[in-house]
């Protein structure tokens, strides 16, 4: 039996490496050097097109808890990264290209794996597939995998941020839903004044923005229903106060009157723990959406766990599609993974290539599929993007804010995250993979 993976960026090369390290003869295609995305410009696998960061390197972190569970399921990409870091403070960083380069040497220097440079156009009917082409799939493929779908193939130009619920300043805020609609707490609303207001919308025109680069410029149109929140106040003093901001419907209970204008917050996940920014897709600077978010008083200590961002993507309605072992529903020989399927960063991908790779191989030798538990954060991605309670779905990393509370509550932030990297990290030491 063998696997054909598509795509040699970080998830394809994992998923390559995990399923040839059991024995299973994997056939992985990349389409360069014969053809590129705007967003490269090597010919290596594994090619960093943004940061050569990893984010933080500490445990008792989202992104470095991570890592670690990598390192403990055998993680090709961790390996590399680990043998080609270069100094960056407490975060993992590496040598661009040395870390690539090695990584391609892994991967063509492996008996198992037979490399092909070849685009494909779309999906195998046969045998067992893994999906890795990044979010900058190639149109033909795109466009099979959408008409496969049923228009599940979802694009987007901006997206809100997130900030975690316990940031939340709830002295400025009330739950409750527009005339009561609901079960009457589906919101949090952060009201602000007339004078609060005009400083916000002020400071919010004004702020900078993030330039667009590359594969960004080849697609300049802002969608209407996803129109930065900056852009739209543009329009008028009053333009986002009768959208995105409108009061009415809504009674402050501390005032007992209609807010000016009130900034809804709507839970992102089932646990409560997460809020999105209703209604504020941006394309401000990370630290201006710190800055001036944080002139709304509900929001003034607000911790985001994911800024909004604004660029061209691709990636499938993954809640609708996949399972938490990153196979599709009904078809148990097709897998995805990386940022295709809704996973956000270098790392991230790599974790759902991993978790796809095992479990591909798993399924081809007839073994029952390896399904992390939801409090591990390679576990918590893949339950995030294969929950069908997520609702208008949008790409999320590693974060805090969606693995499950503890038993107990800490207080401490930071003894907090320790407590759940420990709980984590307990669950690899008791397993083995069979």
């Amino acid at each position: 039996m063998q696997v054909r993976v598509i795509g040699a960026g970080l998830a394809g090369c994992e998923a390559a490496w995990q399923i040839a390290k059991r024995g299973i003869k994997v056939e992985l295609y990349e389409m360069k050097p014969q053809k590129k995305t705007p967003a490269h410009s090597t010919e290596l696998f594994a090619e960093l097109v943004c940061s050569n960061s990893f984010k933080a390197a500490r445990v008792n972190s989202a992104a470095g808890l991570l890592k670690e569970e990598m390192r403990r399921m055998g993680s090709l990409l961790m390996e590399c990264a680990d043998a080609f870091s270069v100094p960056a403070g407490g975060a993992l960083a590496v040598d661009r290209t040395l870390f690539a380069q090695a990584v391609t040497d892994k991967i063509k220097s492996n008996e198992t794996i037979t490399v092909i440079s070849k685009e494909i156009t779309e999906i195998p009917h046969d045998g067992f597939n893994i999906i890795a082409t990044g979010p900058l799939t190639s149109e033909p493929l795109a466009l099979d995998i959408k008409k496969r779908f049923g228009g599940g193939l979802s694009f987007f130009d901006a997206a809100a941020p997130i900030v975690t619920s316990d940031s939340i300043d709830m002295s400025h805020a009330f739950k409750a839903s527009r005339y009561g609609k609901g079960d009457g707490d589906d919101y949090i609303n952060c009201p602000m004044n007339k004078e609060e207001y005009e400083l916000f919308h002020s400071e919010l025109v004004n702020a900078q923005r993030t330039p667009l680069h590359g594969v960004d410029t080849a697609d300049p149109k802002v969608y209407e229903g996803c129109m930065p929140i900056e852009i739209m106040a543009q329009r008028g003093a009053d333009t986002i106060r009768f959208g995105p901001m409108k009061p009415v419907g809504l009674t402050d209970p501390n005032t007992g009157r209609r807010p000016w204008a009130v900034l809804q917050l709507r839970k992102e996940n089932k646990d409560g723990t997460m809020y999105n920014l209703v209604g504020f897709q941006t394309n401000l600077r990370f630290g201006e959406q710190k800055r001036v978010f944080g002139l709304i008083p509900a929001l003034k200590n607000a911790e985001f766990v994911r800024y909004g961002v604004m660029h061209r993507n691709t990636f499938i309605n993954s809640p609708e599609i996949l399972n938490n072992t990153y196979s599709v529903r009904n078809k148990p020989d097709l897998f995805f993974a990386g940022q295709i399927t809704g996973v956000e960063g270098y790392m991230e991908s790599g974790a759902s290539g991993l978790l796809a790779g095992i479990n591909c191989s798993r399924a081809v030798l007839g073994k029952e599929a390896f399904v992390l538990p939801d409090y591990t954060m390679t576990g918590a991605l893949a339950g995030y993007i294969s929950d069908v309670n997520v609702k208008n779905f949008q790409p999320m990393g590693a974060n805090i804010g969606i693995l499950p509370a503890l038993d107990v509550n800490i207080r401490d932030k930071q003894l907090k995250a320790q407590a759940m990297a420990d709980r984590s990290l307990a669950f690899f030491d008791s397993i083995i993979e069979e």
